[in-house]
């Protein structure tokens, strides 16, 4: 079943604003590190932001760092990603991700289906 959807993606012009949402239907959400990551045309797919468990500790990619935003809420199965002042070269396809291993992001890894950012210049 689907376990991580995506939604708030979308057309903005250079210096707008997008706020990403994922919602998650995974058994104890709060057991998981939740994370961010984007692939652009070409190009692999990179890390953008991850947040605790609790949500007391975030970490971010240095291309954007400043620029957004993680947060989760844990009673409503969600984790969020604020993009600000966006650049044509955020343009991606972002993906939510769920570890279960606190943030390793290296195996046992549940990922949603992506949303597609696009921003024109």
């Amino acid at each position: 079943q689907v376990q991580l959807v995506e939604s708030g993606g979308g057309l903005v012009q250079a210096g707008g604003s997008l706020r990403l949402s994922c919602a998650a239907s995974l058994r104890r959400f709060s057991s998981y590190a939740m994370g961010w990551f984007r692939q652009a045309p070409g190009k692999e797919r990179e890390f953008v932001a991850e947040i605790s468990r609790s949500g007391g500790n975030t970490h971010y990619a240095d291309s954007v760092k400043g620029q957004f935003t993680i947060s989760r809420d844990n009673g409503k199965n969600t984790v969020y990603l604020q993009m600000n002042s966006l650049k044509p070269e955020d343009t991606a396809v972002y993906y939510c991700a769920a570890d279960p291993y606190g943030g390793n992001w290296k195996k046992g890894l549940v990922w949603g289906q992506g949303t597609q950012v696009t921003v024109s210049s």
